[in-house]
């Protein structure tokens, strides 16, 4: 399986997406396009009904993903209805458990991105984790679900409205992520859940389950999926 900007390597019935679109990993229509496309090829390896799960990881300890390329949007109205919300809806619906590996900085679009994933181990020495919007005048219908249906109230407000920024150590006393851990082992450590969890996918009704959850999220992103007939999002105000 060859794809752009991206490698797939596979551990027995755990498959592991890293991330390589130099230099932060932000996401366009055609890189959001190409994650979808390797969960897809993923899904057909495994088969239905099977034990499996996936892990998204950075390929450094500097950046997992800064978000969205802004400019895209100037050029191309469509880019995030074609891509960045139809990508976190595919991992909402995914048939198998999902990890995001942050390896580093996680900021923007990065968040909700993660945030779409089932669990989220992060660097315990590195990178920081922060959802700016309201710093940049950008706005998204269903741009706060996955913050409030996934954290606690406070934390959300923390996320959406005060633009907080993160360390590994403090996401996880605020339940943002699920672990942290040294970066010579966060690789090992997300393995070994991917393992922990893969087998809770073999019954074929993990995804309707995890719909209970977060289906609300899940439903919202579909809405303003693939939509061409009206504007979905405004670009933002300002530029990270």
């Amino acid at each position: 399986m060859s794809y752009d900007n991206l490698s797939i390597s596979r551990h027995g019935q755990v498959f592991v997406i890293t991330l390589q679109k130099p230099p932060e990993n932000r996401i366009n229509v055609l890189f959001a396009q190409e994650i979808i496309r390797a969960l897809r090829d993923v899904e057909k390896a495994l088969g239905p009904d099977s034990e499996g799960a996936v892990i998204i990881r950075g390929s450094d300890a500097k950046f997992f993903c800064t978000g969205l390329e802004l400019d895209e949007a100037d050029t191309n109205p469509y880019a995030n209805s074609d891509g960045f919300y139809p990508l976190l809806a595919t991992i909402l619906d995914y048939p198998y458990p999902t990890i995001a590996l942050l390896t580093g900085h996680t900021f923007g679009g990065g968040c909700p991105f993660a945030l779409s994933h089932d669990y989220r181990i992060m660097n315990a020495r590195r990178g920081f984790i922060s959802m700016p919007p309201v710093n940049l005048g950008l706005h998204f219908p269903g741009i706060g679900y996955l913050p409030r249906l996934k954290l606690r109230p406070q934390i959300a407000r923390k996320m959406l409205l005060e633009a907080h920024k993160w360390t590994g150590k403090q996401a996880l006393e605020d339940g943002i992520v699920d672990k942290i851990a040294e970066p010579e082992e966060m690789f090992d450590v997300a393995l070994a859940l991917a393992r922990e969890v893969q087998g809770r996918a073999k019954m074929g009704v993990y995804a309707q389950l995890r719909g209970e959850l977060w289906g609300e999220a899940t439903e919202k992103l579909r809405s303003i999926s693939y939509v061409h007939g009206r504007v979905v999002s405004a670009p933002a105000k300002a530029r990270i």
